[in-house]
């Protein structure tokens, strides 16, 4: 069936929706006539794109929500429910990065990434799936890993981790949900983004003592790669008709995405170690 056939009509919930890849998502969900959930922290953002696609005749609401709260994403699920009724698309993609050497991270630092890319997550399971185990509707949840998910870099630690995190937890879920009788019609997905443009690298955490050059560098060497980065609705595009074929990896640019992949395995297949790009920056457009 057609990502319109699957998605079409039904209720999706996107946390981080204000930009980047969840805003993408958003934009193409509405596309396929879907009702969006915009949750976000950036109340302006959120507005502005529900605005956006109202006015363009799709059906759009904006809540703020702040995913390291358990207790708030538990309240979103509430009243999405009792207001819009059961939810065909869940969306964990809320993320943040972090630059620098792992030894001069805050802790703040380490525990907002940790609160966030991997805390947001379980809490929007917790609080959409029970909802969406109990009725027999055909149902979705994807949750944002990344090209990081199964690659390492160094000066990037705590966001590769929880990638790493992410899709673990994705991997075991998708399990679990086959264990309990459930998968006839709730369907786990992990997303893997590649470069998809957004401002996750410039709002991204760095570090006030150390080596804060080295940090700042990696910062700019991201940065960099934006210029060929893929636009957010075309990597939307392609995930959505992913899922509608019922893969489980979800792959934004399947070429080196899978070039990623493929590597990974035959690094742990052959218990290498880790080795040092001798390039000056990691490009994830590269195998």
């Amino acid at each position: 069936m057609s990502a319109r056939d699957t998605f079409g009509g039904g209720v999706a919930v996107i946390t981080g929706a204000g930009a980047g890849i969840g805003a993408g998502l958003a934009r193409h969900a509405s596309r396929l006539g879907m009702t969006v959930v915009l949750a976000d922290v950036d109340a302006a953002a959120v507005a502005a794109l529900r605005n956006e696609l109202t006015a363009a005749g799709g059906s759009a609401i904006d809540a703020v929500c702040d995913v390291r709260d358990a207790d708030a994403v538990q309240a979103l699920a509430d009243d999405v429910h009792r207001d819009l009724g059961d939810v065909r698309l869940l969306v964990n993609n809320a993320g943040i990065e972090q630059f620098g050497y792992l030894w001069d991270t805050p802790v703040a630092n380490w525990q907002r990434v940790v609160d966030i890319n991997i805390s947001g997550v379980y809490h929007g399971i917790r609080a959409f799936l029970p909802k969406m185990l109990a009725t027999d509707a055909p149902a979705w949840v994807w949750n944002l890993s990344s090209i990081g998910g199964v690659a390492v870099v160094p000066l990037q630690a705590p966001y590769i981790m929880s990638k790493h995190a992410v899709l673990a937890l994705t991997e075991c879920l998708h399990l679990e949900v086959q264990a309990a009788g459930h998968d006839h019609h709730v369907h786990v997905q992990a997303v893997l983004p590649g470069a998809v443009a957004s401002n996750i690298f410039e709002s991204a955490g760095g570090v006030q003592a150390g080596d804060t050059d080295a940090a700042e560098a990696q910062r700019s060497a991201m940065l960099d790669i934006k210029a060929d980065a893929m636009d957010p609705v075309s990597a939307a595009e392609v995930v959505f008709e992913q899922a509608a074929e019922g893969r489980f990896y979800l792959l934004t640019q399947p070429e080196y995405v899978g070039s990623a992949m493929s590597e990974r395995a035959r690094v742990l297949t052959s218990q290498a170690a880790p080795q040092l790009r001798t390039k000056r920056r990691f490009d994830p457009t590269q195998d």
